[in-house]
């Protein structure tokens, strides 16, 4: 079949930018009042909301490679993974260090408009919602989760219902963790006869505890000895906590490197989701005090309450707490040390 013939793409017409540059409507020009800061309002919402989408994009891409029943460590899966989650990483940075724009409008000039506005909010933002969901913010966690659909139309309502009916990222890890066979696979310890890795770790994390620490071994042990025990309603099983805590104790091998790395950005999205939530409330109380929300929310109280218990991967960063020096790490079967190196 012939080849058809592209016409040429012009840079405004490719971007849409008669629609994106007069998207921009005012709702105070509407009334004839001057509120000169309502613009820059306008278009910073709005470059979150692209850059929402964007999240959306790559929090998609990650979740439809950890759908596969397989994962190689050392696959290029892993490493795309990686990269677009750092690239949302990015993409948080630069919604944290945006707000200092948003900040450059005072308190008198918000309320030149800010009563135009009732009651579109903020947190009608329903991509916002669905970043947290797909990540694996579930309803049950949700702080406030009684107001937080009151506010959105049928049709969002359903979209934001959608994306928390699908399998999260966080749940799509477990799936994945608990599947790693390195400290699961009795072969690989044979050679040690037999001896759970975690209780050889267990006398070495005992040996590092102040007298002070000495609760972390009880919780410890629900974790990684006794089944029995493990603690209910934790996102990560046994099996996920255990692979989880491995990985970070080696990722110095070359196949948990890249494990590692994915872990660790989680992470990192978590701290910017935090850090972006503060700065929200340090500028919504230097711009409305104790005033409540445009959209009926208890404002800064709202957003306090939001930063403090929307912990996606709380687990992982817990999980530091039984974290042991290199030189304290007990030594692996020379099989594993094999199986975690890229040449066999």
């Amino acid at each position: 079949m012939e080849k058809k013939e592209r016409g040429p793409v012009y840079y405004s017409d490719y971007l849409q930018l008669g629609k994106i540059l007069n998207a921009q409507d005012p709702e105070s020009a509407k009334e004839g009042i001057r509120a000169d800061d309502e613009m820059l309002f306008i278009i910073i919402h709005q470059t979150y909301e692209l850059w929402f989408k964007q999240i959306l994009h790559e929090l998609g891409i990650v979740r439809d490679i950890f759908k596969q029943p397989n994962i190689k460590n050392n696959a290029p899966d892993i490493y795309n993974s990686l990269h677009r989650l750092k690239r949302v990483c990015g993409i948080l940075e630069i919604a944290v260090t945006q707000m200092g724009v948003l900040e450059t409008m005072t308190a008198l000039d918000f309320l030149d408009f800010r009563d135009l506005l009732r009651p579109a909010s903020g947190f009608q933002s329903i991509q916002f919602k669905m970043i947290e969901a797909t990540l694996g913010l579930n309803y049950e966690n949700r702080h406030g989760k009684a107001y937080y659909l009151s506010q959105l139309t049928p049709e969002d309502i359903a979209r934001v219902k959608k994306a928390e009916e699908e399998q999260s990222l966080l749940l799509l890890l477990n799936k994945w963790l608990e599947r790693m066979p390195f400290v699961k696979d009795a072969s690989y310890w044979q050679e040690h006869g037999n001896a759970s890795f975690w209780k050889k770790y267990r006398e070495a994390y005992l040996l590092s505890l102040s007298p002070a620490e000495q609760q972390n071994l009880t919780m410890f042990d629900a974790l990684f000895i006794n089944d029995d025990a493990y603690p209910a309603g934790r996102s990560f099983n046994a099996d996920a906590s255990r692979s989880a805590l491995f990985i970070m104790l080696y990722r110095d091998h070359p196949l948990l490197q890249l494990p590692y790395e994915l872990l660790n950005t989680l992470l990192e999205i978590d701290e910017q989701l935090s850090m972006w939530r503060h700065r929200h409330i340090h500028m919504v109380q230097r711009t409305i005090g104790k005033r409540v929300g445009t959209g009926g929310s208890t404002g800064a109280e709202y957003l306090r309450g939001a930063a403090d218990s929307h912990y996606v991967f709380k687990e992982l960063s817990e999980l530091t707490s039984f974290l042991l020096p290199r030189h304290m790490l007990p030594k692996l079967p020379e099989k594993l040390v094999t199986d975690l190196s890229y040449t066999k």
